[in-house]
């Protein structure tokens, strides 16, 4: 088993949306470990959120698998423009794709601009997250709290109904919800909603879309090392982060990019409508 890192991480802080490369230690997403055995091949994929942690955890896999990856981000373009690199090693196509999915416009571009490159869209991953912390219900702004429904609900809906129209029997949408969605964290209030959202909006698109042969699922990560964590939580949090799991440790991206493997392969052609908890031992039941 691989000696990850464990509770107390070193006190740290970044600026939203945070960047990986100045992570201390910088998250594991799989760069050296991670071997493909072709689960995926010529499936073509879009990730969005996927210039780091999860994002990028996954879309290495992906691209050791098999696969084209289209990787939709922010602004960090550092770390997008690595994550391309390390796709583009494994023999695949990379296609980086910048822009806040807060916008519609942005969530319609990121579709049409994939298709124009890999002619259609075979996986769905709906990765890209917002989150704040706040100790008191009144100390969230409004435009936070709408910001973030907007990145992480609403984008989701809005990519998803224009993927549909590019995605064949087969396809699979994969939407990364969260512990929170089952356990809110009362501090990150608006974040937690909108996780909530998602394992619903995952379960109601599952039934939807069973008579297309499109399978949705969504993963519900516990607390996972990736830049969000210094750029949105106080040092103090950061330093216990997942030291309350009883594994005693946050988890590393690259622990979850098997889960979306599996759940992008045709191997799970029966599984539609799960949520996998990937918790470090938290129960979601």
């Amino acid at each position: 088993m691989t000696d990850f890192p464990k509770a107390p991480m070193p006190e740290q802080q970044q600026e939203v949306p945070g960047l990986q490369s100045r992570m201390n230690p910088v998250p594991d997403c799989g760069e050296q470990s991670y071997k493909g055995s072709g689960r995926l091949t010529g499936k073509k994929a879009l990730i969005t959120g996927g210039d780091s942690g999860i994002g990028r955890a996954v879309a290495i896999a992906f691209a050791r698998e098999g696969a084209d990856v289209a990787i939709s981000y922010l602004n960090e373009h550092e770390d997008a423009e690595d994550t391309a690199r390390l796709v583009r090693e494994a023999g695949r196509e990379a296609l980086l794709l910048p822009g806040c999915l807060s916008k519609r416009e942005q969530c319609l571009a990121v579709v049409d601009q994939t298709v124009a490159a890999f002619g259609r869209i075979d996986v769905l991953v709906n990765n890209a997250a917002f989150q704040m912390t706040h100790e008191t219900l009144e100390e969230i702004p409004d435009d936070e709290w709408v910001y973030t429904f907007d990145v992480n609900i609403t984008a989701m809906f809005r990519i998803t109904q224009a993927a549909l129209k590019h995605m064949g029997q087969g396809g699979s949408i994969i939407n990364t919800t969260s512990v929170n969605s089952d356990m809110p964290r009362p501090t990150l209030l608006a974040y937690a909603t909108t996780k909530g959202a998602i394992a619903n909006f995952t379960a109601g698109l599952a039934q939807l879309l069973g008579e297309k042969g499109i399978r949705a699922n969504s993963v519900a990560p516990g607390p996972i090392w990736t830049p969000l964590i210094p750029a949105t939580m106080p040092p103090e949090q950061v330093k216990e982060f997942g030291g309350n799991t009883p594994l005693g440790r946050p988890g590393q991206p690259v622990e979850l990019a098997p889960v979306y493997v599996m759940l992008a392969s045709d191997e799970s052609s029966y599984t539609s409508g799960a949520r996998i908890a990937v918790t470090g031992g938290k129960p979601i039941l």
